[in-house]
């Protein structure tokens, strides 16, 4: 249905015969839309079914399962940055610090306010690791070697 308006109340002289225009055409219309969006316009005006949810698996995101444990795993990542995540769900659960170069050598910092870290990491886990903040890596000193450290001294497997 075509509405015109006008700054007039009610519909104007000159509008009826273009209203009746259209409505006997509304066949030649409706066959026309159909043509130009493929059967769409058509399918568009039938009534839709509302979607069921019987067998549907519906989550919420945001939180984990219940029923699902934390296992803790010691990460160092390909940009440099050490982290504990979750096996389970693959969440990071801190970011202990980075791996920096400096002068050419790779060096650890601990995610620190004295290292400049806008998030530094809680005292339970600064307090343990604070003897390798700075330690250098090199070929004897790897990063796999650092998680196992950093692992070993916070009580959680790395990989």
């Amino acid at each position: 249905m075509v509405d015109i308006i006008s700054k007039r109340d009610g519909p104007r002289r000159e509008d009826a015969p273009l209203r009746q225009l259209i409505n006997n055409n509304r066949g030649i219309i409706t066959q026309l839309a159909d043509h130009l969006s493929g059967g769409n316009y058509s399918a568009s005006k039938k009534p839709q079914i509302a979607p069921q949810t019987k067998g549907l698996i519906i989550h919420v995101g945001g939180a984990r399962p219940a029923s699902a444990e934390i296992s803790a795993n010691v990460r160092v990542t390909r940009n440099g940055r050490v982290i504990i995540m979750d096996m389970n769900s693959a969440r990071q659960l801190h970011h202990i610090g980075d791996i920096r170069r400096r002068d050419g050598t790779d060096i650890f910092f601990l995610a620190t306010k004295g290292n400049g870290f806008l998030a530094p990491v809680d005292e339970t886990i600064a307090e343990p690791l604070s003897a390798i903040d700075g330690v250098c890596l090199d070929t004897t000193y790897t990063e796999e070697r650092l998680a196992a450290d950093i692992g070993a001294r916070l009580g959680i497997s790395h990989s």
